[in-house]
C-alpha cells in the first residue's frame, strides 16, 4: 500500500475466512494472534466452539452471521494495529493517534531519514535539512525550532506534534550548539561573530533570569531575530 487512504480501503484476507460455517471464529482468532490482542483469541475461539457445539440447531445460522460481523466490525482496528512503520500517518486525526499510540513517539534527534519521511510523513527537502543540521552537531529540543531552524510550516509541525520527543546529551553539546550561548561570555560571543548589542543582551538575560533551555527560549527572552545568532547554533 503506497498511501494511507488504500491502506483503510482493503478487506483483510481473514475476514473472508469469517464465511466459513463452524470455522469462520479461527478467522478472528488469528487476527487476534497476529495483533497480539488476546481478547480477540478468546473470541474467535469461543465463537468456534459455540459453532461446534450448536451446529445441528436453528442457532447455528445466528452464530455464523455473529462470526461474520464480528469480523467486519474489528476490521478497522485491525488495520490500525496492524498500520505499517513505512507509511505516513493519515489525515484523520483520531485515527492517527491510534497509529502513534502503537507505534511509539520518534526521537527528533536520532531517527533516521527514512522515519522522517516515511514514518513522520515530512517531504524530503525537509528531512534533507534536518539531517544536515544534526551531522553539523545541531540538537534540537523544541517543535518551534522545525519552522525557525528549518522553515517546517506550522500546519505539518502540529501534525506531528504528538509523534516525536527531543532527547540529548547536555554534556556532548554544550561547546558544540546553541548551549554556548549558555556559557560564552561577551567577548567569546562577540568572537564567534555576534553583534556586541546582541552578545550583551544574551549574557545579560542569562545572568538575570539564568540559563536558557532552548533556541526558542533565547529568541522569547531576548527578543532578538534568530538570524543575529543562527550561526552558533
Amino acid at each position: 500500500m503506497s498511501n494511507p487512504e488504500s491502506w483503510f480501503q482493503q478487506t483483510p484476507k481473514w475476514i473472508w475466512w469469517s464465511f466459513v460455517p463452524a470455522f469462520g471464529g479461527l478467522a478472528i482468532a488469528y487476527a487476534g494472534q497476529k495483533t497480539r490482542t488476546n481478547p480477540w483469541i478468546a473470541l474467535g475461539l469461543g465463537i468456534t466452539v459455540a459453532a461446534f457445539i450448536l451446529s445441528q440447531t436453528e442457532i447455528a445460522a445466528i452464530i455464523w452471521l455473529g462470526q461474520i460481523g464480528t469480523a467486519f466490525a474489528l476490521k478497522k482496528s485491525f488495520l490500525i494495529k496492524t498500520y505499517p512503520q513505512t507509511l505516513a500517518l493519515p489525515e484523520e486525526a483520531e485515527i492517527a493517534k491510534l497509529i502513534v499510540a502503537k507505534r511509539g513517539k520518534k526521537d527528533f534527534n536520532t531517527c533516521s531519514k527514512d522515519d522522517l519521511v516515511n514514518g513522520l510523513g515530512l517531504p524530503i527537502v525537509y528531512a534533507n535539512d534536518i539531517e544536515s543540521a544534526r551531522n553539523e552537531g545541531y540538537i534540537f529540543t523544541h517543535l518551534e525550532e522545525l519552522s525557525e531552524v528549518i522553515g517546517i510550516p506550522q500546519q505539518t509541525i502540529n501534525k506531528i506534534a504528538g509523534q516525536v520527543i527531543f532527547t540529548y546529551d547536555i554534556k556532548q553539546e554544550s561547546d558544540v550548539s546553541w548551549r554556548r550561548l549558555n556559557t560564552y561570555s561577551v567577548e567569546q560571543l562577540i568572537a564567534a561573530n555576534i553583534e556586541p548589542e546582541a552578545a550583551n543582551k544574551i549574557v545579560l538575560e542569562r545572568l538575570e533570569r539564568g540559563e536558557y533551555k532552548s533556541v526558542m527560549d533565547v529568541k522569547k527572552r531576548t527578543k532578538l531575530p534568530l538570524n543575529s545568532y543562527r550561526h552558533i547554533i
